[in-house]
């Protein structure tokens, strides 16, 4: 039997194509790529927000592009083996990588990256962004987020949260909480979101970093209880929810990234037909409802814009990794 998310997202699937026939054929006199497939490359498992996207976009770009796209899940070490075979990837437009955060946290995290985060990489296009919410078990004595952070400073190090692995946006963001509000709060690290999501629910822990549309349906079913979300502004899908600021507490906002890069090197020309390719599937309506209801918003931009904003956030996480103090792997 599907999972909620799993039934959401082939129900997504289901909606692109009809978007992806109305653009007619590929583009005539184009940069073309080498005959045979596309392969995205998706660094986590199928129904996470990295899937979900790759695969909306796949059959745009299939009649973008007039070839096959193919969305392929490499999953393990937070993302590493999938950018990894990327990094090593001929620069021909035939294998593409849909990363999110830790693209930008396993430089800090990571004794020896079998990659060049920046020199290994052809920046494409920022895809998207999401928001999380802080999230307590549905018993938790905190009914908001004051009552947490005077509960946390009572019992310094008796609180526990948990995430999907060390380097993951649930884990940065809460490091990033509790370096902000200078709060003794213990760290779980588990394979895979589910399980911890499991455990909140099982009220076997504490508190948790969790994306606003994962969130939501196990909040109004009494499952947890959602305190706060990490954005300067309330999100459409629970406008009920108040920012961290508006509780009291203010934050750098921590939006979670999804980005499509491609290895070093690819010619300029290629980068801006995939560039353009994307821009316009970004920029559709029905794409932007589609990712609006997954609780991410449709960036788009430039590959020069989208290449500065991952050297500023390696360079942002890298200051709130030291200064809580996590050492790498």
């Amino acid at each position: 039997m599907l999972t909620r998310r799993q039934a959401a997202a082939a129900g997504l699937l289901a909606l692109a194509a009809p978007a992806a026939a109305q653009e007619g054929a590929p583009e005539a006199g184009a940069t073309r790529l080498p005959d045979g497939p596309v392969n995205i490359i998706v660094g986590s498992a199928p129904g996470t927000g990295n899937d979900i996207l790759a695969r909306l976009m796949q059959p745009y770009l299939q009649q973008r592009l007039g070839q096959p796209v193919v969305v392929e899940n490499r999953v393990g070490a937070s993302g590493i083996i999938a950018a990894q075979a990327v990094s090593r990837a001929a620069p021909d437009g035939r294998t593409l990588l849909v990363m999110g955060d830790p693209f930008v946290t396993s430089p800090s995290l990571t004794k020896s990256l079998p990659y060049d985060p920046v020199a290994g990489f052809s920046f494409l296009i920022r895809l998207a962004s999401g928001v999380v919410v802080l999230a307590v078990k549905a018993d938790s004595p905190a009914n908001d987020l004051r009552g947490f952070v005077e509960l946390a400073r009572a019992n310094p190090g008796r609180l526990n949260y948990a995430s999907p692995g060390n380097g993951t946006p649930h884990h940065m963001i809460m490091e990033m909480f509790k370096v902000t509000n200078h709060l003794d709060i213990a760290h779980v690290p588990y394979r895979a979101a589910s399980q911890a999501l499991q455990d909140l629910i099982g009220k076997r822990i504490d508190a948790m970093m969790v994306p606003v549309h994962v969130a939501l349906p196990m909040a109004r079913d009494g499952q947890i209880r959602i305190l706060a979300i990490v954005a300067d502004k309330r999100s459409a899908e629970a406008p009920e929810v108040p920012t961290m600021a508006e509780a009291g507490f203010p934050m750098t906002s921590a939006t979670l990234l999804f980005g499509l890069f491609g290895p070093a090197n690819m010619p300029p020309a290629l980068v801006a037909r995939i560039n353009a390719a994307v821009n316009g599937w970004l920029s559709l309506p029905e794409t932007k409802e589609r990712l609006r209801s997954q609780g991410m918003v449709a960036d788009g931009g430039t590959p020069e814009a989208f290449r500065q904003g991952i050297v500023n956030d390696i360079a942002h996480w890298a200051g709130v990794i030291r200064e809580a103090g996590i050492t790498p792997d």
